[in-house]
């Protein structure tokens, strides 16, 4: 899953924690994922996202990604998704290929990448993310990639297990 949520810039280049110029922080996240609402709670916005086609060294990957838990290629996208997405900090400096079932992905009702850059809007952190939090949302997708891909295995696992309990010697079920 090496090819999802390469940190990328913008026409290429290397990222610049600062810009001597102008002050600004490549890594500091203002594309408008977070703002404060009523008393200080943190809520999510809706910023830069771009849908669109993998690439065909991104389809490889999730092929190859697919085939580890033994699954044919159409299952795998269908377990990831059969589009991905960009996802913006700022105007400059993206995670590209985040495929739209991780992006879409949640815990607690909530959308857990999107959760997390929601608190790191520049404007409520205070500063730009540093490289390692920026490294931290491949992380993050390539982690719940793997447990989209388990999913299948687990499935199975659970229906077999339901279908057929350990019956206990002294009756106890």
């Amino acid at each position: 899953m090496q090819k999802v949520g390469i940190v990328s810039r913008v026409g290429g280049g290397e990222l610049r924690e600062k810009d001597e110029r102008d002050l600004k922080s490549e890594l500091a996240v203002t594309a408008g994922w977070g703002h404060a609402g009523k008393g200080g709670v943190t809520m999510p916005g809706k910023a830069k996202l771009v849908e669109r086609d993998y690439t065909e060294p991104e389809r490889d990957a999730i092929v190859k990604a697919g085939e580890a838990q033994g699954m044919m290629a159409e299952q795998a996208f269908q377990t990831l998704g059969t589009r991905t997405c960009d996802v913006y900090l700022n105007e400059v400096t993206y995670w590209s290929n985040i495929p739209l079932r991780v992006w879409e992905y949640t815990i607690g009702g909530y959308q857990v990448i999107k959760k997390w850059l929601s608190y790191r809007e520049e404007k409520l952190l205070g500063r730009p993310l540093t490289k390692d939090e920026v490294r931290y949302v491949p992380e993050m997708a390539r982690r719940i990639a793997a447990i989209l891909l388990f999913e299948p295995a687990l499935d199975a696992n659970y229906w077999n297990v339901r279908e057929h309990p350990y019956h206990w010697p002294d009756g106890g079920d």
